[in-house]
């Protein structure tokens, strides 16, 4: 593994203490990013977030994508857990955590309803994940995003509640933010990588392309990393350190979550007869969310100060931490889940993904 990759968790945790303390001792920081926006868009979160996604999808062979398409048992698979288990688990968790506090309860449903599209392709590939695969549920993601989001919002916040005597609440959600959602964090890398991919074949051909510019390009997904990680600690460190309790209130039913999602999406891919780089992809998709959306959704919906709000940042704060750690978990696992597997990574083929 390359020093930056073997030493990943080390600089994760630098990069939030960093922003925390950018967050807490740099007057009028948060204000002035706060300020940095395109409608619900963070241009500082929005330019960390395409900086680390590009190199992974330039990564991504997408004259290979066909063979994804056709793997019923993966689409079939992704979507159920994305769309049906991923939602009901959130609910009940937040219902069951958070009885008594249902602005943070309602803002733990709406993290659970916004699946990831964006942040997971890194997870995916620093676990030797299926490119091609990620590429294909991100953008399935991406398009029931916009399809089902609302209505699942009034299901999970309206009818569902009514139906088990719970009390009830009213949202209106924005199709806008949900489409700028997909088409800035999605939209633009995807379109970004798939050309680069398609002239830099053509210019100097695969081998060149895949041994020599994408080692080049590489490591900036991580330096991206880094850099969102910062400015999401930056924007949100006064809240997180002026209301510990609640954070850990909060971050209590989303580790619950975010381990669950892994582990079910990653057994539930075997059982099915995935290969270790396909289930490795379910259950990252399975696992992420898409906290832009959320934050959005809860700021543009019941306001900036709103515990509904406080919930959608500490989602991110508590996600990335946690998948880092299942990314180890992930490999660890490969060998002892799925032996004899050739998708498993070895250290060279770790190597070579780097």
């Amino acid at each position: 593994m390359s020093f930056l990759d073997r030493w990943l968790p080390a600089w994760i945790l630098l990069a939030m203490g960093v922003g925390l303390l950018l967050g807490r001792l740099v007057p009028g920081l948060n204000t002035a990013l706060e300020a940095m926006t395109i409608g619900q868009v963070s241009l500082p979160i929005a330019v960390g977030l395409l900086v680390m996604m590009y190199p992974v999808l330039a990564k991504v062979r997408y004259d290979e994508t066909r063979r994804v398409t056709g793997d019923k048992r993966l689409l079939g698979l992704s979507l159920v857990l994305n769309w049906v288990v991923g939602p009901a688990l959130m609910f009940v968790l937040a219902w069951v955590f958070l009885p008594d506090l249902p602005e943070y309860r309602t803002g733990l449903i709406i993290v659970g309803l916004a699946r990831c599209i964006a942040m997971v392709l890194i997870w995916n590939d620093l676990a030797c994940g299926d490119r091609e695969s990620a590429a294909v549920l991100v953008a399935i993601n991406s398009v029931f995003q916009v399809v089902a989001f609302g209505a699942l919002g009034w299901f999970y916040l309206q009818v569902l509640p009514s139906w088990l005597g719970l009390p009830t609440t009213t949202a209106e959600f924005s199709v806008g933010a949900i489409v700028g959602s997909v088409l800035v964090f999605l939209g633009i890398p995807l379109l970004a990588g798939f050309l680069t991919r398609v002239l830099g074949e053509r210019a100097k051909g695969r081998d060149w392309y895949e041994e020599k510019f994408l080692p080049a390009i590489g490591p900036w997904a991580l330096y991206g990393l880094l850099f969102t990680i910062v400015m999401l600690f930056a924007l949100q460190g006064d809240a997180i350190t002026s209301q510990p309790l609640d954070v850990v209130r909060i971050a209590l039913p989303l580790l619950v979550y975010f381990a669950l999602m892994f582990v079910i999406g990653l057994f539930a891919s075997k059982a099915v007869g995935l290969d270790y780089g396909k289930s490795a992809t379910v259950a990252f998709t399975a696992s992420g969310n898409n906290f832009e959306l959320a934050i959005a959704v809860a700021i543009s919906t019941f306001g900036v100060t709103s515990g509904q709000a406080l919930a959608g940042v500490v989602g991110p704060l508590i996600e990335v931490p946690v998948l880092i750690g299942l990314v180890y978990v992930a490999l660890w696992a490969g060998q002892r889940v799925f032996p004899n597997d050739p998708s498993v990574p070895t250290d060279r083929t770790r190597e070579t993904a780097s």
